[in-house]
């Protein structure tokens, strides 16, 4: 019998390993200033490419009013409960009713967090009779959710319809034997290679299999579609999504969540979802700012104009340099090239401290070895020539990486500090 905290010394985890090294800089960076495209890291201003506010409204005077004025009038925390006890209130169900005819869905219900909300829907829409089928790319509380399945599960690869109706013909003989249903779930919008989840595709396999559909659009409400309303109405197949969620957390610039899906799967969830009744209500600061975010989305089109106008103005001249962004098709930009996870962590900060571009870095386990990914978020804040300036930027360090400069700083790095990672 071993103390079970002696597993924490022995094995850190993926990310654990590299506390020493990256702790503060690289992973739990501290950035200072409003959020926008220009912040402050370690005293210098940098054009900041990881903050998720696809739409600039985290700072939008008449988001800040409604958010203050919320505040003033009901203090940050208020209702003091859970919303089956004593959090309910008519805000929080004018926003749900406006939030359902957004998303084109016939109800909707609120969520405190997006995180555990979807770990939750998960957990609450299926039996131990159940089978699970979902995309090997899942978000982290996809994957959560699945855990807590006690029934079967199968992943299929990614994106890859052949292998969801494998999967699909796996998951039937494992349901009718068991009496069960089936469940699949994808994303809108996959958040770190900016794929689009083939909805259109998985929803057509209904004709031919029994199972429901679960859609985590975080990072398409808002962004994809004619009104905003995601990447179902972008695919044309919204109406086929049973269960859609999303988190207020990117193009909403602020937290919380939500479901929405037909009446009877709305109010069971709601009486069922464990991570809301047995935790506070959404505050009505969030609630109400809420209600300005979406008549924001719903009335003035020219600020998602204003986005893709920035995404297909950065993309295209990341191409046009030979960068490889993947297949994305969405706001979501990665650039990636090849090295070690060292060699990364030297670019970024020579991109933040030489160049000022602050961006994401994305490594093992995340993607595979060997790769390197950096994620850039453009959003309507963002100016011409904040992207003219980070293209610069990154035409430059792709040469010093390229010319081996990095990796014989890399190896300086890990002869003089006695580095050891998994993955180099």
């Amino acid at each position: 019998m071993v103390d079970i905290f002696d597993r924490m010394k022995n094995n850190p985890g993926p990310l654990g390993q590299f506390a020493d090294y990256a702790e503060g800089y690289f992973i739990f960076p501290r950035l200072e200033g409003p959020i926008g495209p220009r912040m402050i890291f370690q005293g210098r201003e940098v054009i900041f490419w990881s903050a998720n506010d696809y739409l600039g409204l985290c700072n939008h005077p008449e988001v800040k009013e409604a958010d203050a004025k919320a505040a003033a009038e009901y203090g940050l925390f208020y209702p003091m409960g859970a919303r089956a006890m004593s959090g309910e209130t008519d805000f929080h169900l004018q926003l749900e009713k406006e939030l359902a005819e957004f998303v084109i869905k016939d109800a909707c219900y609120l969520l405190n967090f997006g995180y555990q909300g979807m770990v939750s829907i998960v957990d609450s829409l299926v039996s131990r009779h159940d089978v699970i089928v979902y995309d090997a790319d899942s978000h982290a509380c996809i994957i959560d959710g699945v855990r807590l399945h006690i029934g079967k599960s199968f992943t299929y690869r990614h994106n890859d319809v052949q292998s969801l109706e494998k999967n699909l013909e796996r998951a039937t003989k494992v349901a009718e034997a068991n009496g069960g249903g089936i469940l699949v779930i994808t994303e809108g919008v996959f958040g770190m290679r900016g794929q689009q989840g083939k909805l259109k595709e998985i929803c057509a396999l209904k004709s031919k299999y029994n199972f429901r559909l679960l859609v985590d659009d975080a990072h398409g409400f808002g962004t994809l579609g004619k009104t905003g309303a995601g990447a179902g109405e972008e695919q044309g197949c919204q109406d086929q999504i049973d269960v859609y969620f999303s988190t207020f957390a990117k193009s909403m610039a602020g937290f919380g969540a939500f479901v929405a899906g037909n009446k009877e799967i709305i109010r069971y969830l709601k009486f069922n979802l464990r991570s809301q009744i047995f935790a506070k209500s959404l505050t009505l600061p969030m609630v109400i700012g809420g209600l300005k975010r979406l008549e924001l989305l719903r009335t003035r089109p020219e600020i998602k104009n204003k986005l893709w106008e920035n995404v297909n103005k950065l993309q295209k001249g990341l191409l046009d340099s030979g960068f490889d962004i993947g297949n994305t098709n969405t706001c979501v930009t990665p650039v990636m090239m090849k090295g070690t996870t060292v060699e990364a962590t030297i670019m970024v900060k020579d991109l933040r401290e030489n160049f000022g571009v602050f961006t994401s870095i994305v490594v093992y386990p995340v993607i595979p070895k060997g790769m390197i990914l950096l994620r850039l978020i453009p959003t309507a804040s963002h100016t011409d020539a904040e992207i003219n300036t980070t293209l610069e930027a990154f035409r430059a360090v792709r040469e010093k990486l390229d010319s081996g400069e990095y990796k014989r700083q890399a190896d300086e790095l890990v002869a003089k500090e006695g580095y050891s990672f998994k993955d180099m």
